[in-house]
């Protein structure tokens, strides 16, 4: 499927490796839900301070955290996107926007050991799986489900937990 990634960056550092990193994850998560029709997925790479704003901005919150997700439609887990949805002038859906700290991430892959390529990864993961529906608000079946999918598209990335 031709997805169709749109990258912008607030932050002085090179952001063109996590740029191909992510233009491989995301559509990867996309063909692991089974996501039949090119979207568009807007990704902002940010630090802390621009993903606090952000967060604050859009959700009231004034913190920074990892990754912030805005999905355009409300889907449920396991439904997509229609092709009644996309943009009649590119063809494609936009199925939402992602906003990466590149800070926290390469915190959290050292605090955890993985690594930041991992851990940028698995924060893209885990938004595509907003942007479709998933959610995490209980820790019960909800929350189970979705890092089941989680790490199950990482396998398929090649990017496993370490056990």
């Amino acid at each position: 499927m031709n997805h169709q990634i749109i990258f912008s960056a607030d932050v002085a550092e090179d952001t063109n490796p996590v740029e191909a990193l992510l233009a491989r994850v995301i559509p990867a998560a996309l063909d692991a839900e089974r996501v039949d029709v090119p979207c568009e997925v807007d990704v902002l790479l940010t630090d802390d301070e621009g993903i606090r704003a952000v967060n604050r901005e859009m959700r009231d919150i004034d913190a920074p955290t990892d990754v912030l997700s805005f999905p355009m439609f409300e889907l449920s887990p396991g439904d997509k996107p229609s092709p009644e949805d996309a943009d009649p002038a590119t063809g494609l859906v936009p199925l939402g926007d992602m906003c990466i700290s590149l800070e926290r991430a390469r915190a959290q892959g050292s605090e955890y050991g993985h690594g930041v390529e991992r851990e940028t990864a698995y924060l893209a993961v885990h938004s595509v799986l907003h942007l479709l529906g998933y959610d995490h608000l209980d820790e019960g079946p909800m929350k189970a489900r979705m890092r089941a999918r989680e790490e199950a598209i990482m396998e398929i990335l090649g990017l496993p937990r370490e056990k």
